[in-house]
């Protein structure tokens, strides 16, 4: 993957979020990463004035769609937006700084922080998803998760073909694209971008870029999707 590749228009159909005005003003699309929670507080301000009627607000600073469904075992901390039609499920544990888009699920034990799922991202079953973009469509099996930190505890750079990119981030987890599939019990390593409709196998490591329409099987052995 190439730097080129990993613009925000080139991983993400934006229309899909109600996050798009924070992505058109960057280079990488991680460099939203720091502004999430600043961008749902005033995403909140909006739907306050606008959209009352269409959210409710069990607590300082969430607002749930009224049409999604959240288990009441379910753990929310503001800043926080729920969209419609998304289901969060018993024991989930939200938190804070998350933009859930609509028809999402978000399931029974998954922990989310400072993330912007898009719309239809599925998190289903026992995944932790920290400093972390998904991307329209975008699933993950069953125990896979995003690791957020070095081991070192260094900033984190994006290794790409034509050179790295210094992020300045110390968490940065993982960048799906559009249609990703990540197998069960993947661990996505920090500063991994994966590129559009591409498929990780089950119990990968992922560490760097992978090209979108790619099948991921393991580092230094990736194919071409048909």
């Amino acid at each position: 993957m190439k730097k080129k590749d990993t613009a925000p228009e080139m991983l993400f159909d934006l229309s899909h979020t109600a996050a798009h005005s924070m992505f058109e003003e960057v280079e990488y699309p991680w460099e939203v990463l720091p502004e999430i929670s600043g961008f749902i507080k005033d995403y909140i301000k909006y739907i306050d004035l606008a959209l009352s009627e269409d959210y409710l607000s069990p607590a300082e600073d969430v607002r749930i769609h009224r049409t999604a469904k959240v288990y009441e075992s379910a753990f929310i901390k503001g800043p926080c937006v729920i969209g419609a039609g998304t289901e969060v499920r018993h024991g989930a544990f939200i938190r804070g700084n998350a933009l859930i888009g609509e028809h999402c699920t978000v399931g029974n034990s998954t922990e989310l922080k400072n993330v912007i799922l898009f719309d239809n991202v599925e998190v289903p079953h026992y995944n932790y998803v920290g400093d972390a973009l998904l991307g329209f469509h975008a699933h993950m099996g069953a125990g896979s998760i995003t690791s957020n930190v070095r081991s070192d505890r260094k900033l984190i750079s994006v290794h790409l073909e034509d050179g790295d990119v210094e992020t300045g981030l110390k968490k940065f987890g993982a960048v799906l694209g559009d249609w990703v599939e990540v197998g069960c019990g993947t661990v996505l390593n920090p500063g991994s971008v994966v590129g559009r409709e591409t498929i990780v196998y089950p119990l990968s490591s992922v560490r760097g870029c992978v090209d979108s329409c790619s099948i991921y099987k393991k580092a230094g052995e990736v194919a071409e999707r048909e």
